[in-house]
């Protein structure tokens, strides 16, 4: 692999963690779906009655939840940097390991399946909220519909990157750290976090304000068509702050399949390669080398590939890092 060593991101994560990791705040859940009927009990805790609308469902919290469920790893990894760990009754469906200033706090956390639970599963651990990844965490045809676990007594949160408008920014990231923070009672925690973003990806603005942007294709994977990462998603914002320019911005979904005659046209000056499951980098990278038809692309005949963890191009509290490693591989002659 060629990922350059994120010493950057480790002193930012450690201290965060440092800062975020308190005792996580607690209390009931109750729901409903008329903001205006919310009457704030006379020991509400403070910020309290909260009320969210997130992904078209609107809920009225009368305290924190108290018993949380995580799929997917990016919901987790949320959770972790608010410093919850203590709400979590459950987590499932990693794409890789937790970033390791969250290892510890982790551990402690029982893991329910390797990939999705079954609803059985899942309502065994008692939950009062779920908070998933991915919309497939809340997937219909396994009876794990918001609306039906809102039948069983379950509150629920949806990543925002499933359900924005337009493409996905860096707001989106904040506007996910601050709702969680709030529905937790942890707001102060969710600022910090965003004041330390923020600081980390004006440090990466300023060592690249005077680069010239390199065009980029994304090769997640595929072989008689490549999946690409096309403009709407959180991924081609960490391209486009890393100093690149994604040459399938134009594509108007997160991910999408091009033709190679597509990729070869557009003549990609780097390729970000994106890294999980079982196919390797070292893979990926010979697929393209061996491939005649992208011979003369510019970033195959110079070998001019980068590398992002698939945990780091979703909407959660890796971004700022993400965009920092990324330039450092995209320019590394202007970022250390």
């Amino acid at each position: 692999m060629h990922v350059i060593p994120g010493r950057r991101r480790a002193l930012i994560a450690v201290a965060l963690s440092a800062a975020l990791l308190p005792l996580a705040a607690c209390g009931d859940s109750t729901d409903g779906r008329d903001a205006t009927r919310a009457k704030p009990a006379a020991d509400a805790p403070q910020g309290f009655p909260y009320t969210v609308t997130n992904c078209g469902v609107t809920t009225t919290y009368q305290a924190p939840p108290k018993q949380v469920v995580t799929m997917n790893q990016h919901a987790t990894e949320v959770m972790l940097a608010l410093g919850l760990q203590k709400s979590l009754a459950g987590t499932a469906y990693l794409d890789d390991k937790i970033l390791p200033a969250y290892a510890k706090a982790y551990a402690d956390v029982p893991v329910l399946a390797k990939e999705y639970p079954s609803k059985e599963k899942l309502l065994a651990a008692d939950p009062d909220f779920v908070y998933g990844g991915y919309s497939s965490a809340f997937d219909a045809g396994d009876g794990r519909s918001r609306d039906a676990l809102k039948n069983s007594g379950v509150n629920t949160r949806l990543n925002l990157e499933n359900c924005t408008t337009g493409k996905t920014t860096l707001d989106d990231v904040y506007q996910e750290v601050r709702e969680v923070g709030r529905t937790f009672g942890v707001p102060d925690r969710a600022e910090k976090w965003i004041a330390h973003a923020r600081t980390t990806v004006a440090h990466t603005a300023e060592d690249l304000k005077d680069v010239e942007p390199l065009s980029v294709f994304v090769y997640d994977s595929g072989d008689k068509t490549a999946f690409t990462a096309g403009g709407k998603g959180i991924g081609n914002e960490l391209i486009t702050r890393a100093g690149g320019r994604n040459v399938f911005a134009g594509l108007d979904k997160s991910f999408g399949d091009a033709t190679w005659e597509q990729v070869v046209a557009r003549r990609p000056e780097t390729v970000v390669i994106y890294d999980y499951g079982s196919t390797t980098v070292a893979q990926k990278e010979k697929r393209l080398l061996d491939d005649p038809v992208l011979k003369d692309v510019p970033a195959v005949r110079n070998k001019r590939f980068a590398v992002m963890p698939l945990s780091e191009v979703v909407l959660g509290v890796r971004a700022p890092d993400a965009i920092a490693e990324l330039a450092a591989q995209l320019h590394p002659e202007t970022v250390k």
